[in-house]
């Protein structure tokens, strides 16, 4: 019996099944044969990818009004060993309740990296009022705490992530970590062990770097695309290093920003302990401009 479809040996074919014919597309000089149905089909064109979308260039991502982003570590209640330092870094409870119920009363509505990212790189509309809220170091404090003041206004946040302090007494679980990435929070990486970007060898990098990153991605299943400096110090030379870590993004303190890598210089500023809900609010609207 005469085969009804012909190949020579070097045609490579694509089938395509539509209801009760088949369609064959080949190469150069094949025969292309309906069966079945009697009717003749058209050869279908394969559409083409469409563009990869083009980031901005850094004058004009410098040139996007800034969205205020905070930044906090601990948030509890003084202790009388506490020093004036420490006191910086940590916001007691009664404040940091009162600063997420003031964002919320004043219409703010927390925006994620992600979203930040497309906002400054294609000019991505954002939702009204845009606020940033970020918590370093991995305290256990963030997610017994801060976390039910979050939800109570539908706030999200992102957590960066110090990988050596995971499990430990005082820090979050890697189960807890899980949680909030699966609540849809962001979680970015903080480093191994806080060590000082600046400072880094070529050997610091996989160890302070890549190894926290793929250890996230195990725990959340996702890639991890966004960085936090530890101290928020920063140095041109660490930027190409961090562009080949695959990061989108990386997240720095009260420095100028980058005038040639912007994406890797966002500005954050920290909210001490001594501010009030007002202060902090006052001090977010100076801050960005």
């Amino acid at each position: 019996m005469k085969n009804p479809l012909k190949l020579t040996a070097v045609h490579i074919g694509l089938f395509i099944f539509t209801g009760s014919w088949i369609v064959l597309h080949s190469g150069c000089n094949s025969e292309t044969q309906a069966r079945g149905t009697g009717i003749t089909p058209t050869l279908s064109a394969v559409a083409p990818a469409p563009p990869l979308p083009v980031v901005a260039d850094a004058a004009t991502i410098l040139n996007r009004t800034e969205v205020p982003i905070l930044c906090y570590h601990q948030v509890r209640d003084f202790r009388p060993t506490d020093g004036k330092i420490g006191r910086d870094y940590i916001v007691p409870v009664a404040n940091f309740k009162e600063q997420m119920k003031l964002l919320a009363d004043n219409g703010y509505h927390t925006i994620l990296p992600g979203q930040l990212y497309d906002y400054l790189a294609f000019g991505k509309e954002l939702p009204s009022n845009p606020v940033m809220i970020t918590f370093d170091d991995t305290r256990l404090d963030q997610f017994t705490t801060a976390l039910p003041e979050l939800n109570k206004y539908g706030f999200k946040a992102a957590f960066f992530i110090m990988t050596v302090s995971l499990n430990r007494p005082g820090y979050m679980s890697k189960e807890q970590v899980k949680q909030l990435s699966d609540e849809g929070h962001t979680i970015g990486s903080h480093t191994y062990d806080h060590q000082n970007v600046k400072k880094y060898t070529d050997k610091d990098w996989e160890q302070q770097v890549t190894k926290p990153s793929r250890q996230l991605k195990e725990i959340t299943g996702k890639t991890i695309e966004y960085f936090a400096y530890p101290f928020g110090l920063w140095n041109k030379e660490a930027i190409p290093h961090l562009k080949d870590q695959g990061f989108k993004s990386v997240f720095q303190l009260y420095d100028r920003r980058d005038q040639d890598d912007p994406l890797f210089s966002v500005r954050r500023i920290i909210v001490p302990g001594a501010w009030s809900a007002a202060g902090m609010m006052r001090a977010m609207k100076s801050s960005f401009k």
